[in-house]
């Protein structure tokens, strides 16, 4: 088991290491490229023309071991099909930017995919004690065989797969910020499945395809850290959300421990979403006041963000593994105070250029 753990990590490493930079030959052949002359956005923060579409390369890394290792459950197709689409709809928004609303019903889309091969939330863990049932409600019919639809648990599933490949992209705003997030979150992730791995050998394609994700994020970073050859592009941060949402969910629903080491993306979004709500701007388009354009305001690099990141994921990923849920909640209200007063420290008492409202 060990063996086959370090054999796919070590495989999708290399895979995605090695298949960049023929993605970035294409990407430069076909015009998937970001030029902010010519298609500027408010999000990015660089300045010079870059190739995009490294979401492929990555999926390449993730799920081209799993097939040909193991033998793979349904759910694993399920997973496999919402990832195609994200790619392919990424691949062409790299070409020409897509309205944010049809990327919005491709999250949706991918995610009900994956709900409907199994990927859902029976119960959480009550952090105060006790488990709390999302099974109650069952809805009975024949399509293509027997089927069951868990109403109030595959629609948890729904909202939370959809918000997690949403926020997760948005922190990918600086070169290695987020391939250093995902792989650390996916790491931990396989680590919590693999205490059940050996009770429940059922858990170890979940164990498999996190230190997968672990791997093929982990080989993207030396092409996406500053300054960085080739960008994720929008099919790379939606696959990036969409594998830790699922992976969460598959590993006994450590969705606590997906909130934990993704706490300051998370806070982060959420600061963005009331602020837009508040200035009455569409919650689902680009904007320039996430926390990592702060940093670079107050005269960052964009290595020193990048690894800033990192270990206050990888730090919130060792309290994940060594505590229980209680605990959990409580690490996560504390990094929800502190990040929630750093934020408002930097947007209001920093005296930073302000923006104007079209900016938002």
């Amino acid at each position: 088991m060990f063996t086959a753990i370090i054999l796919i990590f070590v495989l999708s490493t290399i895979l995605t290491l090695g298949l960049t930079p023929g993605v970035i030959t294409i990407a430069k052949k076909f015009g998937l490229v970001d030029n902010p002359s010519v298609r500027p956005h408010p999000a990015h923060t660089h300045t010079n023309i870059i190739p995009r579409a490294g979401g492929l390369s990555i999926f390449l890394g993730i799920f081209f071991p799993m097939f040909f290792l193991f033998p793979l459950p349904k759910y694993f197709f399920g997973i496999f099909i919402g990832a195609v689409i994200l790619i392919l709809i990424g691949l062409w928004d790299d070409k020409r930017d897509r309205s944010p609303y049809i990327r919005f019903i491709t999250n949706c889309l991918a995610a009900g995919l994956a709900i409907g091969f199994g990927v859902g939330i029976p119960y959480l863990t009550n952090p105060f004690g006790g488990i709390i049932h999302l099974d109650s409600l069952r809805l009975n019919f024949d399509f293509l065989g027997p089927h069951s639809i868990l109403v109030y648990a595959d629609l948890f599933a729904l909202l939370w797969i959809v918000w997690t490949t949403n926020i997760v992209g948005w922190s990918g705003g600086v070169d290695g910020q987020l391939p250093g997030i995902v792989s650390i979150a996916s790491l931990v992730i396989g680590f919590l499945s693999l205490r059940y791995a050996t009770i429940d050998p059922n858990q170890l394609h979940v164990t498999y395809l996190s230190f997968a994700t672990a791997g093929a994020f982990l080989g993207f970073i030396p092409w996406n850290f500053y300054p960085q050859k080739i960008m994720p592009g929008y099919g790379g941060k939606t696959l990036a959300g969409f594998m830790l949402a699922t992976l969460s969910i598959l590993s006994f629903s450590k969705l606590g421990a997906a909130l934990l080491v993704l706490a300051i993306p998370m806070i982060d979004a959420i600061f963005i979403l009331f602020k837009r709500l508040f200035l009455k701007k569409s919650p689902v388009k680009a904007t320039t006041g996430h926390l990592h354009h702060h940093l670079l305001s107050l005269g960052w690099g964009r290595r020193r963000i990048a690894v800033f990141y990192w270990t206050i994921s990888a730090l919130a990923g060792i309290v994940a593994l060594s505590t229980h849920s209680k605990q959990k909640l409580f690490a996560a209200l504390s990094i929800l105070i502190l990040t929630t007063m750093f934020i408002i420290w930097i947007n209001f008492w920093r005296g930073l250029p302000r923006k104007t409202e079209e900016d938002f």
